[in-house]
């Protein structure tokens, strides 16, 4: 892999930041490109630095990621979700560049009761839902050596994430309330990252669920996040409706490895053992 030209869209995210750092280490050529550098909703300039630096890996990381103000910003999540990715899309194919679109688990409507393999028919209820799967489908029908990778409740080092932000809400409060009745996996943006370098090193295409082992609640995970700082925070369960929001949060919204385990790749570690690591570096560098 260190003689491919990698170029990361989004690069200056909690997500494209890991990405950056794992394939610089590992002496790929690394073209990474924030909002100010390339704007993805801009045709011609993302056709013209694809044609420049002709890569041939594109990870596309950048999006609107604004959940609830997707709801009204309708054109704006669309732009960037969907014709942003037709646009890489397209300049990807013309250098024939293996192409990697980061999705997410809100693709799915959350009704079901079992983790969503790869198969399962995407049904959002929310905009920034539906903006990715329109995303989704623009990399399908316009490129032919595509990974779609559908992760979830993404945290890390960099960036504002939940993690972070219950660290910051533990030291102020005694008391917080989180939502039991969401139910999802979460995922360390780093072990994202290695599973991404993994794939791109592959001719595996296709549509991949990416995400630490094991799932839980929001109240489950922020209790774990407790747990392992030792933050002393009393917890208390509340429901979804209890806290409005303006876009709709699916449920059940767990991923199944199904794509990885067939195709011989290793499932990530559990979620737990993951968020143990980062709980740790993250206290020695705060």
């Amino acid at each position: 892999m260190n003689k491919d030209k990698i170029l990361i869209t989004g690069a200056h995210g909690q997500l494209g930041v890991e990405l950056v750092t794992l394939l610089e280490s590992a002496e790929c050529q690394v073209y990474g490109y924030g909002r100010n550098e390339m704007d993805i909703t801009d045709f011609e300039q993302v056709n013209d630095i694809i044609d420049r630096v002709r890569p041939t890996v594109i990870i596309h990381a950048a999006a609107y990621t604004r959940v609830d103000d997707a709801e009204s910003e309708i054109d704006q999540a669309f732009l960037v979700n969907a014709y942003g990715t037709r646009n890489v899309a397209v300049a990807a194919q013309k250098v024939d560049a293996k192409l990697v679109y980061i999705s997410t688990d809100y693709v799915f409507d959350g009704n079901s009761h079992a983790p969503y393999n790869e198969f399962v028919a995407p049904s959002p209820i929310n905009v920034y839902g539906k903006s990715k799967w329109a995303g989704e489908r623009f990399v399908a029908d316009l490129h032919s050596k595509f990974f779609i990778v559908r992760t979830s409740w993404v945290y890390g080092k960099h960036g504002n994430n939940f993690v972070k932000t219950m660290l910051k809400l533990g030291q102020k409060q005694k008391e917080l309330f989180v939502v039991d009745d969401q139910i999802g996996c979460p995922t360390y943006a780093v072990d994202l990252a290695a599973q991404i370098f993994q794939l791109i090193q592959t001719e595996k295409y296709g549509i991949y669920h990416v995400s630490n082992s094991g799932s839980c609640s929001w109240y489950e995970f922020a209790k774990a996040i407790f747990e392992e700082t030792g933050l002393i925070v009393r917890l208390e369960r509340c429901k979804t409706k209890d806290y409005p929001r303006p876009a709709a949060r699916p449920l059940y919204s767990v991923l199944e490895h199904m794509a990885l385990r067939l195709n011989g790749f290793k499932e990530l570690r559990h979620w737990r053992e993951a968020l143990k690591e980062f709980i740790g570096l993250y206290e020695v560098e705060s």
